[in-house]
């Protein structure tokens, strides 16, 4: 079986090219693009790891970051954060909410499959297609 990873972005796109790549890479994807659905899809699946823009619609990434450490039944599963919120404080604040990664947007992709499969124990590198 996979790895699940939960990708939550309200952007569309961004969400669409995450999940392609992960999946590509062999991750079993699953996408919200709000913070509500976010939390309800991770706190029902319970995946590997999530990816989570800080501004998105109802929940923000870090209000969910915080709901996942605060729940012992979460609190484990490893968070990435994607942000447009650049500045030192922002980033420390995303750090102190629970997540184990911070990447500024716009990220580079690889530098994000890299983070991924660190905090997962997995190679980075793409699995072979037959």
């Amino acid at each position: 079986m996979s790895q699940r990873i939960v990708v939550a972005d309200d952007e569309q796109d961004i969400r669409r090219l995450i999940s392609f790549t992960l999946h590509r890479r062999g991750y079993t994807v699953l996408e919200a693009r709000d913070g509500d659905t976010a939390l309800s899809i991770i706190r029902q699946e319970h995946p590997d790891l999530v990816v989570l823009d800080v501004m998105m619609p109802g929940l923000t990434g870090l209000q969910v970051a915080r709901a996942l450490a605060a729940d012992a039944a979460t609190a484990t599963i490893p968070i990435v954060i994607l942000s447009a919120l650049a500045q030192e404080a922002e980033v420390q604040m995303g750090l102190e909410s629970g997540v184990q990664a911070y990447l500024v947007k716009p990220f580079v992709l690889r530098e994000l499959v890299a983070r991924i499969a660190d905090l997962l124990n997995v190679p980075s590198v793409p699995k072979q297609e037959p």
